[in-house]
């Protein structure tokens, strides 16, 4: 089977999808070069699919600011532990977020154990090659920290404000500022604290 591809414009930039022509394998910012030298060395055809139809439909409804009433059929990637984080990041309801440090305590608990490193859990989400859908954007550092987001910090708030998520207490880490070249729109600014 191959690799197939198809592009989607959204309010984020243009998305490519990718899939093995039964299941959604990425979903990325066609501008991010991590997406594109991911999906190159397959040489992907672009094709249209039924998956990437059902995708698109999600797509539509999440950018209409609504829940998405379905999943698209989705095939996850990586080590046992990162497939793990991604499901578990499946079942965090839009408009909510948690914290790695919970991902993990969920993680122990299952795995019978003290602890688990909250570190290794951002490492898993970063990994994550299906972006929206597998919500990434939903996990948040300790005490509302705004840590980490392959897409930019700019647009991790713009999908948790589409979301309707309070933002009251959540904050960008000192000496982590957003990108100038993208500002903030100005509804955006008085919600949003620099600690």
């Amino acid at each position: 089977m191959g690799t197939y591809i198809h592009f989607y414009d959204s309010p984020l930039g243009e998305l490519v999808m990718t899939s093995d022509g039964s299941a959604l394998i990425g979903l990325g910012l066609a501008s991010q070069q991590a997406s594109v030298a991911a999906i190159a060395d397959t040489r992907p055809q672009e094709k249209s699919l039924s998956i990437f139809q059902e995708t698109g439909r999600w797509l539509d409804t999440y950018f209409r600011g609504c829940a998405p009433s379905f999943t698209p059929k989705l095939k996850l990637s990586g080590s046992d532990f990162q497939k793990r984080v991604c499901e578990i990041m499946l079942t965090i309801p839009y408009g909510k977020t948690v914290t790695y440090g919970e991902i993990a305590a969920q993680i122990a608990r299952e795995r019978g154990i003290r602890r688990m490193s909250a570190q290794a859990v951002g490492g898993a989400v970063g990994a994550n090659p299906i972006l929206l859908i597998v919500p990434c954007h939903r996990v948040i550092g300790a005490g509302g920290n705004l840590t980490g987001y392959g897409a930019g910090m700019e647009r991790k708030i713009q999908l948790l404000t589409l979301e309707k998520v309070d933002m009251t207490n959540l904050f960008v880490p000192k000496g982590k500022s957003l990108p100038k070249k993208q500002p903030l729109s100005k509804s955006l600014r008085p919600r949003l604290k620099v600690k």
